[in-house]
């Protein structure tokens, strides 16, 4: 059975919400370690371990300062319950910032990774989630770094979602190979020579497009992708209010509103970002994922059950073999072997 270390602290709706998520993955099978201010929890289902943690940094303004300093945050006692493998996986519900900090201080980056990518599956109506990496791990970026988060990103697609030969682009203002600033043209370059070894890569393209079939995965820096997910999110939670008060104008605007409540109420849990359950922090040396801090028990129970489908699929193995096969990791000189030549090995 697979053991998740939950991060009860810094959702919206309290640690009462993330409690019954919790348990409703408990229900699934999957044992939850839940770091969270007992008082606030209440009753939690058989499977779930309540550890009093009402401790949060999830508002630090330095993330990684507040994580080196207060061991006894839910968020890092979390971490730490995975790094000594009391647990397989993390999740968080609490702020990005301070569940990446933990997870790079205490689950570490994978050998050969230069940074770890925020990925999240971005759910598409009538289609299978659309797969966007990085989301806001990584403001400032170099041309290897992309190139490995699309093979992370591809690796990640077929293991955790049934993708057999997921379509990896590159996020860009054009289609052509001549868009784009220099840094992109050169991940481009190498995606379409040896550096894409194993990929599927159908190049570049545009903003329109991440919505559409056309890519499983769409690579992007931390920057430009966060932007591009709240500009996602931010339209489709409008046009979702535009709809219902398109459907109430008038009496015959509601009789056609109740007729379509049903084809309406399909979309919105199509596109619901709970269904995926959050983004996945990949590059690490185990599987950690960050909910969204909006959401219901549903989706943190949608959390839980991905990070432990995650370690089921050994997505972290897979992941990592997929950038040795490419060439992808990056190595270093680490020690002279007995005829003086310095040898190379993964960096850590």
């Amino acid at each position: 059975m697979v053991t998740v270390a939950v991060d009860g602290n810094g959702a919206d709706l309290g640690p009462g919400e993330v409690a019954a998520g919790a348990s409703l993955a408990a229900a699934r099978g999957i044992r939850v370690l839940l770091f969270a201010p007992e008082a606030e929890v209440g009753e939690v289902a058989d499977g779930v371990e309540v550890i009093d943690a009402p401790v949060s940094i999830a508002k630090a303004p330095d993330p990684a300062h507040a994580v080196r300093v207060t061991p006894e945050a839910s968020i890092v006692q979390a971490a730490r319950a995975v790094a000594a493998g009391r647990a397989q996986a993390l999740v968080s519900g609490g702020s990005t910032g301070s569940a990446l900090a933990a997870g790079v201080a205490n689950l570490k980056k994978d050998r050969g990774v230069y940074r770890p990518a925020l990925a999240l599956p971005i759910p598409r109506p009538d289609d299978r989630p659309v797969l966007v990496l990085d989301v806001g791990a990584n403001v400032g970026w170099r041309p290897e770094q992309l190139v490995q988060f699309a093979h992370m990103g591809s690796a990640f697609a077929q293991a955790v979602m049934d993708v057999e030969s997921p379509r990896v682009a590159l996020l860009s203002n054009g289609a052509e190979p001549t868009k784009g600033p220099p840094d992109l043209k050169e991940v481009h370059e190498r995606l379409s020579g040896d550096g894409g070894a194993g990929l599927r890569f159908i190049g570049y393209i545009e903003g329109t497009e991440v919505m559409e079939s056309v890519a499983d995965v769409v690579v992007t820096d931390g920057f430009s992708g966060n932007i591009a997910l709240k500009l996602i999110e931010g339209v489709s939670s409008r046009t979702m209010k535009a709809i219902r008060m398109a459907a109430t104008r008038s009496l015959r605007a509601r009789v056609g509103g109740f007729l379509l409540a049903p084809s309406v109420r399909d979309l919105r849990e199509e596109i619901d970002p709970e269904t995926t359950g959050g983004a996945y922090m990949l590059g690490l040396r185990q599987l950690g994922v960050v909910a969204h801090g909006r959401f219901t028990r549903r989706g943190f129970a949608r959390a839980i059950e991905v990070a432990a489908r995650g370690v089921e699929q050994d997505v972290i193995a897979r992941t990592q073999a997929a950038l040795q096969e490419a060439g992808a990791l990056h190595v270093r000189p680490h020690h002279r072997d007995a005829s003086g030549q310095a040898a190379t090995v993964a960096g850590q």
